[in-house]
């Protein structure tokens, strides 16, 4: 099964997150603005990570959402670090879909900086879907 880890973070909680999650698939977790989160070849999971950032997503994350091949992605996984609300895996849910991804229906999210439980949970939630 081939896995991939994206995921944008201004404060770090969301990369923090995106590390647990990679640690358990075995892969790299990987910034959506390097020049090596591109999906090239065929994935079978992509766990997406973002957080709310003025009422929306990040401009950073919502290029790459909208850059993705759809054919590319066999299903995505939403988390989410945030103080304010939820509110991101929704509007990250639904650039996937108009991308024409599936979304997994289960979701992660953490409010704040992640404590080292909550980051095992992380790892724990990724192997669901490994």
């Amino acid at each position: 099964m081939t896995t991939a880890v994206r995921y944008y973070s201004r404060s770090g909680n969301t990369k923090a997150v995106a590390e647990a999650i990679a640690k358990a698939a075995s892969v790299k977790a990987v910034s959506v603005d390097s020049t090596e989160a591109g999906i090239n070849a065929s994935v079978d999971v992509l766990f997406v990570g973002g957080a709310l950032y003025a009422y929306g997503i990040d401009s950073h994350l919502r290029s790459y959402l909208d850059s993705l091949d759809g054919s590319l992605v066999g299903k995505a996984v939403v988390f989410s670090t945030s103080w304010v609300s939820k509110h991101a895996i929704e509007l990250v849910r639904e650039a996937l879909a108009e991308r024409g991804i599936s979304v997994a229906k289960e979701t992660l999210y953490f409010r704040g900086k992640p404590n080292e439980s909550q980051l095992e949970e992380a790892e724990k939630f990724a192997r669901k879907f490994l």
